[in-house]
Order: structure tokens, then sequence, then C-alpha cells
């Protein structure tokens, strides 16, 4: 669950944030709410209001019953923008069929959901006064990505290199994810990027390492096809 919600169309107006924060404030995954396993006593209700303070969204009681523990879930079925879902749809695609012929069906269910669930706890784990909702199924996607590097390191993937710029070249799984990997605990500890406090970096680390430990179960000591 990589990102902090934010509008799907760009700009908005007040009313639309306001609604957006109750949605997402609703079915996003707290960490706050998920150490204490509580939900909160105060929501967005949907509603903006007008303040000596300024322009803000009401807040008031929860119309609804939320369970923390199931946020996490929900939470994997949302995203922030078209962006951020395709590009987690990408990378399943690409990574997750063979992970599944593998694993089974039901199996790498089960595999998907763990990796979620580690991930969006792990992170709260780091964040844990954090009010802010998280949405996405990036921790889980990183679960199969390192799943995929114990299982098939020397397939050939297709990948983004950067010399000098980047160039699309057919390279090792362990190179590219383990590129990736290395970016993903760089930009978990704040520097190398803006947008740090806004994607959670540090789940997608937990999960790629929860994935790579759960997909050592399924190496073969035959060598394997690549079909990427």
């Amino acid at each position: 669950m990589p990102a902090a919600a934010h509008s799907l169309a760009g700009s908005t107006t007040l009313a639309q944030l306001c609604d957006l924060q109750a949605f997402t404030e609703r079915w996003g995954a707290v960490p706050s709410e998920l150490l204490r396993n509580q939900a909160p006593g105060l929501v967005p209700t949907g509603r903006a209001v007008l303040s000596p303070q300024g322009p803000g969204c009401l807040l008031g009681p929860p119309s609804y019953h939320k369970v923390p523990v199931l946020s996490v879930l929900t939470a994997m079925f949302l995203h922030s923008s078209w962006t951020h879902l395709l590009g987690n749809m990408l990378f399943l695609a690409i990574f997750g069929n063979n992970i599944e012929d593998r694993m089974g069906r039901l199996r790498f269910l089960l595999f998907y959901l763990v990796c979620g669930y580690v991930a969006g706890y792990g992170f709260a784990l780091t964040a844990s006064s954090s009010t802010q909702p998280l949405i996405g199924a990036s921790g889980a996607i990183a679960g199969v990505l390192g799943a995929y590097l114990v299982i098939f390191p020397r397939a050939r993937v297709w990948g983004l290199i950067p010399v000098l710029f980047f160039l699309p070249l057919r390279v090792p799984a362990w190179l590219m994810l383990g590129m990736w990997f290395v970016l993903q605990a760089f930009y978990s500890t704040g520097y190398g990027t803006a947008q740090a406090a806004s994607v959670a970096y540090a789940a997608h680390v937990i999960g790629f390492v929860v994935g790579a430990l759960l997909g050592l179960g399924f190496r073969r000591t035959r060598r394997v096809r690549s079909d990427w």
C-alpha cells in the first residue's frame, strides 16, 4: 500500500476533496488505527465547512463501523491515480503469472494477501502515529517481485537501465529486481525523492522481503525456463 490518497482528477473543489477524504478514511488503512485496533471517534463527513480559521472539511462521528484489520484488505483495491493502478497491474502481469504457475492459484492468492497484510502492518510500525490513510496494492506486488527474485533469479526480463539515459534492455531478474529493491530501501529513508512523505516505501521493502522469504519454499533445483 504505497500511497497516501489524493484526487484522481487533479484539480478539485473543496467539496470534492472532502468527499474523497471521507471515502479514503473509511476504506483506507490508517497506521494508528491498525496498531490500536481501534476505529477513530471523528472522521471527515464529506462536507466542506467555512470557519474563522478558513475553509476545511467537517468532522463528525462515523456513520459506519470500521474494522481496522479489514481496512488493509479494502485498501489493496484502492489506488491514488490511474498511473498508480496501471503501474501495479503491469508489474503483476509481468511477474505474477510465473509465480502463480509455480504456487498454484489458491496458494498464490494466500501468498499475495499475506504479503499485503505484513507490508501494511509493518509500515504501521514505522509510522505508528500517522493518521493518513494508505491505499494501494504495492506491498503485495512487492512480495510478488521478491518471490520472483528468489525463484527465477536468472530469468531475463525487460527493464529500463540507466546508461547515460534509460535504455530498454533484457537483463537478469536478479539485476533488475535487485536495483528496484535498493532504490525502495533508499527512498524509505526519506532521501532521494520529494514524494517520500506520500509514498509508503517502507511497505514496498517489507513486502519484498516477506515475498522473498516465502518464495524460498517454492524454489526448485532444476533449471527453470524463462517466459519473459
